[in-house]
């Protein structure tokens, strides 16, 4: 989700519910792309790494300067990171959330989808 000033949600009402319905109880694994400035990349990866929900923060290459891999019991829980608490750390510019469908693979160990 790009950081933006309009009162349009990010993701609409239904879209909202579907990824509730969908994952229930489950907990929900996103991975999320930042932007940030160039000078502040130290400095956003130490500042978010301090989240507990964030498991493992990349600087990488690319068109993306961090990766970061959150996991929340709740989709709720994630909309409210990344809307309320993730922009509240100085430097990032933008970011993208990507759900994780299916993990084929996760913590070095095989899983059965």
């Amino acid at each position: 989700m790009d950081k933006s000033t309009s009162s349009k949600p990010p993701v609409s009402r239904t879209v909202e519910n579907a990824y509730t319905k969908a994952w229930g109880d489950e907990n929900v694994v996103a991975l999320i792309a930042l932007k940030v400035e160039t000078s502040e990349a130290d400095s956003v990866a130490a500042e978010v790494s301090k989240f507990s929900e964030v498991e493992d923060v990349f600087l990488v290459t690319g068109d993306t300067d961090i990766f970061l891999k959150v996991r929340f019991p709740a989709y709720d829980e994630l909309k409210e990171f990344v809307l309320r608490r993730l922009p509240g750390v100085k430097g990032i510019r933008e970011t993208k959330t990507l759900l994780v469908v299916t993990a084929y693979k996760e913590g070095g160990e095989a899983r059965r989808p």
